[in-house]
Protein backbone atom coordinates (compact mmCIF):
# COMPACT_ATOMS: atom_id res chain seq x y z
CA UNK A 1 0.00 0.00 0.00
CA UNK A 2 1.54 3.80 -0.42
CA UNK A 3 1.42 6.29 1.32
CA UNK A 4 -1.86 8.10 -0.51
CA UNK A 5 -3.88 4.99 -0.40
CA UNK A 6 -2.94 4.81 3.31
CA UNK A 7 -3.92 8.10 4.39
CA UNK A 8 -7.07 7.96 2.25
CA UNK A 9 -7.84 4.69 4.34
CA UNK A 10 -6.97 6.69 7.32
CA UNK A 11 -9.37 9.50 6.95
CA UNK A 12 -12.44 6.97 6.25
CA UNK A 13 -11.74 5.01 9.91
CA UNK A 14 -10.94 7.94 12.11
CA UNK A 15 -14.31 9.76 11.97
CA UNK A 16 -15.84 6.49 12.76
CA UNK A 17 -13.67 5.32 15.43
CA UNK A 18 -13.78 8.54 16.86
CA UNK A 19 -17.49 8.11 18.14
CA UNK A 20 -18.84 6.96 21.32
CA UNK A 21 -22.54 6.32 22.49
CA UNK A 22 -23.52 8.90 24.39
CA UNK A 23 -22.34 9.23 28.26
CA UNK A 24 -26.38 9.95 29.19
CA UNK A 25 -27.23 6.74 27.45
CA UNK A 26 -28.02 3.72 30.04
CA UNK A 27 -30.34 1.62 27.88
CA UNK A 28 -29.38 -0.40 24.48
CA UNK A 29 -30.81 -2.71 22.49
CA UNK A 30 -28.28 -4.25 20.28
CA UNK A 31 -28.79 -6.44 17.21
CA UNK A 32 -26.15 -8.47 15.08
CA UNK A 33 -26.65 -10.24 12.17
CA UNK A 34 -24.27 -12.30 10.34
CA UNK A 35 -23.41 -10.13 7.62
CA UNK A 36 -24.31 -7.45 5.22
CA UNK A 37 -26.87 -9.42 3.15
CA UNK A 38 -28.61 -11.42 5.92
CA UNK A 39 -32.39 -10.71 7.02
CA UNK A 40 -31.70 -12.77 9.98
CA UNK A 41 -30.61 -10.74 13.16
CA UNK A 42 -30.18 -11.65 17.04
CA UNK A 43 -31.63 -8.97 19.59
CA UNK A 44 -30.59 -8.20 23.17
CA UNK A 45 -31.38 -5.66 25.74
CA UNK A 46 -28.23 -4.04 27.83
CA UNK A 47 -28.74 -1.85 30.72
CA UNK A 48 -25.67 0.42 32.50
CA UNK A 49 -25.48 0.16 36.13
CA UNK A 50 -21.96 1.49 37.35
CA UNK A 51 -20.74 2.21 34.11
CA UNK A 52 -21.16 -1.30 33.24
CA UNK A 53 -23.42 -2.92 30.66
CA UNK A 54 -25.22 -5.65 31.21
CA UNK A 55 -28.13 -8.03 29.69
CA UNK A 56 -31.20 -7.97 30.74
CA UNK A 57 -32.63 -11.38 30.47
CA UNK A 58 -32.25 -13.38 26.92
CA UNK A 59 -31.04 -12.67 23.63
CA UNK A 60 -34.28 -13.74 20.77
CA UNK A 61 -34.94 -14.06 17.37
CA UNK A 62 -35.78 -11.02 14.88
CA UNK A 63 -36.10 -10.65 11.14
CA UNK A 64 -34.12 -7.24 8.96
CA UNK A 65 -35.03 -6.21 5.69
CA UNK A 66 -34.91 -8.59 2.56
CA UNK A 67 -31.73 -8.06 1.38
CA UNK A 68 -29.94 -6.98 4.99
CA UNK A 69 -28.36 -4.27 6.16
CA UNK A 70 -26.86 -0.86 4.51
CA UNK A 71 -25.34 1.69 6.40
CA UNK A 72 -27.96 4.33 8.07
CA UNK A 73 -28.70 7.93 8.74
CA UNK A 74 -28.27 7.58 12.54
CA UNK A 75 -25.83 8.83 15.54
CA UNK A 76 -22.57 7.59 13.65
CA UNK A 77 -20.75 8.37 11.22
CA UNK A 78 -20.68 6.85 8.43
CA UNK A 79 -17.37 5.16 7.06
CA UNK A 80 -15.96 7.24 3.99
CA UNK A 81 -17.14 5.93 0.68
CA UNK A 82 -20.48 3.42 2.07
CA UNK A 83 -23.08 2.79 0.20
CA UNK A 84 -26.06 4.27 2.19
CA UNK A 85 -29.59 3.10 2.72
CA UNK A 86 -31.83 4.64 0.15
CA UNK A 87 -36.04 4.64 -0.02
CA UNK A 88 -37.11 1.08 -1.44
CA UNK A 89 -34.16 -1.02 -1.25
CA UNK A 90 -35.24 -3.51 1.06
CA UNK A 91 -32.29 -3.31 3.33
CA UNK A 92 -32.47 -2.31 7.23
CA UNK A 93 -30.46 0.90 8.11
CA UNK A 94 -27.12 0.14 10.01
CA UNK A 95 -25.34 2.07 13.03
CA UNK A 96 -26.58 3.79 16.06
CA UNK A 97 -30.19 5.01 16.45
CA UNK A 98 -32.88 6.60 19.09
CA UNK A 99 -35.48 4.92 19.91
CA UNK A 100 -38.68 6.50 21.11
CA UNK A 101 -42.37 6.62 20.32
CA UNK A 102 -45.00 3.70 20.08
CA UNK A 103 -48.12 3.50 17.94
CA UNK A 104 -51.11 0.71 17.80
CA UNK A 105 -54.32 -0.08 17.22
CA UNK A 106 -55.43 -0.98 20.62
CA UNK A 107 -56.36 2.28 22.97
CA UNK A 108 -53.67 1.11 25.77
CA UNK A 109 -50.36 -0.97 26.11
CA UNK A 110 -48.00 -2.03 28.46
CA UNK A 111 -45.27 0.61 28.20
CA UNK A 112 -43.31 2.85 30.62
CA UNK A 113 -45.00 5.43 31.75
CA UNK A 114 -42.82 8.42 30.36
CA UNK A 115 -43.08 6.78 26.35
CA UNK A 116 -45.12 8.28 24.16
CA UNK A 117 -48.07 6.37 22.79
CA UNK A 118 -50.50 6.94 19.81
CA UNK A 119 -53.57 5.15 18.94
CA UNK A 120 -53.27 4.77 15.72
CA UNK A 121 -56.89 5.83 13.27
CA UNK A 122 -57.94 6.82 9.67
CA UNK A 123 -56.18 9.68 10.07
CA UNK A 124 -52.61 9.29 10.85
CA UNK A 125 -50.22 8.98 7.94
CA UNK A 126 -46.59 8.48 8.19
CA UNK A 127 -44.77 10.27 4.53
CA UNK A 128 -42.71 7.63 2.95
CA UNK A 129 -42.78 10.17 -0.60
CA UNK A 130 -39.66 11.70 -0.64
CA UNK A 131 -40.83 14.67 -2.69
CA UNK A 132 -43.11 15.66 -0.06
CA UNK A 133 -41.63 18.44 2.20
CA UNK A 134 -43.57 16.05 4.93
CA UNK A 135 -41.28 13.44 4.63
CA UNK A 136 -40.42 10.46 7.34
CA UNK A 137 -42.68 12.07 9.45
CA UNK A 138 -46.05 11.33 11.58
CA UNK A 139 -49.23 13.62 10.29
CA UNK A 140 -52.40 13.62 11.93
CA UNK A 141 -55.06 14.66 9.00
CA UNK A 142 -58.24 16.62 10.93
CA UNK A 143 -60.70 14.93 8.22
CA UNK A 144 -60.70 11.65 6.66
CA UNK A 145 -58.52 10.77 4.17
CA UNK A 146 -59.53 12.03 0.57
CA UNK A 147 -57.44 11.32 -2.16
CA UNK A 148 -55.11 8.43 -3.24
CA UNK A 149 -51.71 9.92 -1.96
CA UNK A 150 -53.33 10.25 1.49
CA UNK A 151 -54.83 6.59 1.81
CA UNK A 152 -51.19 5.68 0.72
CA UNK A 153 -49.80 6.99 3.92
CA UNK A 154 -51.95 5.99 6.08
CA UNK A 155 -50.47 4.19 9.21
CA UNK A 156 -53.69 1.42 9.38
CA UNK A 157 -53.85 -0.65 6.78
CA UNK A 158 -55.61 -3.97 8.40
CA UNK A 159 -52.23 -5.02 8.74
CA UNK A 160 -51.60 -7.33 11.97
CA UNK A 161 -47.85 -7.08 11.72
CA UNK A 162 -48.24 -3.07 12.09
CA UNK A 163 -50.71 -3.43 14.75
CA UNK A 164 -48.08 -2.74 17.39
CA UNK A 165 -44.57 -0.56 16.53
CA UNK A 166 -41.90 1.39 17.79
CA UNK A 167 -40.28 4.30 16.08
CA UNK A 168 -36.48 4.01 14.84
CA UNK A 169 -35.14 7.22 14.60
CA UNK A 170 -33.41 6.38 11.43
CA UNK A 171 -33.01 9.53 9.05
CA UNK A 172 -35.51 11.39 11.78
CA UNK A 173 -37.53 14.27 11.17
CA UNK A 174 -37.22 17.49 11.43
CA UNK A 175 -33.82 17.27 9.03
CA UNK A 176 -34.61 13.92 6.97
CA UNK A 177 -33.48 13.35 3.58
CA UNK A 178 -35.42 13.19 1.03
CA UNK A 179 -34.99 9.62 -0.45
CA UNK A 180 -32.35 8.59 2.17
CA UNK A 181 -35.37 6.20 4.00
CA UNK A 182 -38.37 6.39 5.71
CA UNK A 183 -40.46 4.61 8.38
CA UNK A 184 -38.43 2.43 10.12
CA UNK A 185 -39.84 0.71 13.19
CA UNK A 186 -39.80 -2.30 15.33
CA UNK A 187 -43.30 -4.34 14.62
CA UNK A 188 -44.74 -7.66 14.59
CA UNK A 189 -43.09 -10.05 12.31
CA UNK A 190 -44.95 -12.11 9.82
CA UNK A 191 -45.18 -15.75 9.25
CA UNK A 192 -43.84 -16.50 12.75
CA UNK A 193 -40.36 -14.89 11.21
CA UNK A 194 -40.67 -16.91 7.68
CA UNK A 195 -40.56 -13.56 5.71
CA UNK A 196 -38.14 -10.13 5.76
CA UNK A 197 -39.02 -6.57 5.64
CA UNK A 198 -38.72 -4.03 3.59
CA UNK A 199 -36.47 -1.78 5.96
CA UNK A 200 -37.86 -2.37 9.61
CA UNK A 201 -36.69 -5.04 12.73
CA UNK A 202 -39.58 -7.46 13.03
CA UNK A 203 -39.78 -9.95 16.46
CA UNK A 204 -42.46 -12.10 18.03
CA UNK A 205 -45.63 -9.78 19.01
CA UNK A 206 -44.63 -10.71 22.50
CA UNK A 207 -41.13 -9.75 22.33
CA UNK A 208 -42.23 -6.68 21.08
CA UNK A 209 -44.58 -5.95 24.04
CA UNK A 210 -42.09 -6.06 26.38
CA UNK A 211 -39.41 -4.21 24.79
CA UNK A 212 -41.71 -1.40 24.58
CA UNK A 213 -42.41 -1.95 28.38
CA UNK A 214 -38.48 -2.08 29.09
CA UNK A 215 -37.64 1.17 27.03
CA UNK A 216 -37.76 3.77 28.84
CA UNK A 217 -37.21 7.30 27.57
CA UNK A 218 -35.14 8.88 30.51
CA UNK A 219 -32.49 6.38 29.86
CA UNK A 220 -31.98 7.74 26.30
CA UNK A 221 -32.11 4.11 24.79
CA UNK A 222 -30.67 3.54 21.49
CA UNK A 223 -30.92 0.67 18.87
CA UNK A 224 -26.85 -0.70 17.31
CA UNK A 225 -27.37 -2.68 14.40
CA UNK A 226 -24.98 -3.94 12.28
CA UNK A 227 -23.13 -6.85 11.43
CA UNK A 228 -21.40 -9.12 14.02
CA UNK A 229 -17.41 -8.34 12.14
CA UNK A 230 -19.04 -4.87 12.21
CA UNK A 231 -19.93 -4.92 15.46
CA UNK A 232 -16.63 -6.18 16.72
CA UNK A 233 -14.81 -4.25 15.00
CA UNK A 234 -15.96 -0.69 16.74
CA UNK A 235 -17.31 -2.60 19.84
CA UNK A 236 -14.55 -0.80 21.85
CA UNK A 237 -13.75 2.29 20.03
CA UNK A 238 -18.09 3.20 20.28
CA UNK A 239 -18.16 2.01 23.83
CA UNK A 240 -20.31 -0.32 22.69
CA UNK A 241 -22.06 -3.11 25.00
Amino acid sequence: MNLKSLILLLLTLLPAAAFQLPASSSQCLVGTSEGWNSSHVTLTIYEKSGGNWKPVGESWKGRLGKTGLVWGKGLNPVPGGATLKKEGDKRSPAGVFGIGGAWGYDSTIRKHPSQFYHKVTSRDLWVEDPSSPQYNQFVVLDREPATAWEKKQQMKQDDYAHALKLFIAHNPPPKAVPNAGSSIFFHIWRGGGSIPTAGCTTMDKSRLQWVISRIDPARNPLYVLLPASEYAKYKDAWKLP
